[in-house]
């Protein structure tokens, strides 16, 4: 039975740079979509976020450039709370799919493999 689930997954950029948050984010994308085996007509749609100190480009703009053109997208900042993760770029995707929870990849890729590192190791 198809069902709609949630996909998590986060990734940090050395700079606030288009390019970085561009190449980052499509990065992570690609490794969702390999680890999880859809396609963009899957996805009901996907939510980006990133910290306040990444101004310079929208990620949902790489899932553009990827094909995901008819997939509903929202960009938002982050909560700034002290101490926390800096330039980092998180994704909740929607999906429409026949996996159970615990056959659902989640992705963590470089600094942001310490937010939750019970699932940046599972593939």
């Amino acid at each position: 039975m198809t069902v709609v689930r949630g996909i998590r997954g986060a990734i940090t950029v050395a700079r606030d740079e288009p390019a970085a948050i561009l190449d980052a984010t499509e990065r992570l994308l690609r490794t969702i979509v390999e680890r999880n085996g859809f396609a963009p007509d899957d996805v009901a749609s996907a939510l980006f976020t990133v910290t306040p100190d990444l101004v310079s480009e929208f990620p949902a703009a790489a899932a553009r450039r990827m094909g995901w053109t008819l997939v509903p997208l929202l960009n938002f900042t982050e909560i700034g709370v002290p101490g926390r993760l800096e330039r980092c770029i998180r994704v909740l995707i929607h999906l429409n799919t026949d996996l159970r929870p615990d056959q659902i990849h989640h992705v963590y890729l470089e600094g942001a493999s310490t937010l939750r590192p019970d699932l940046s190791g599972r593939q």
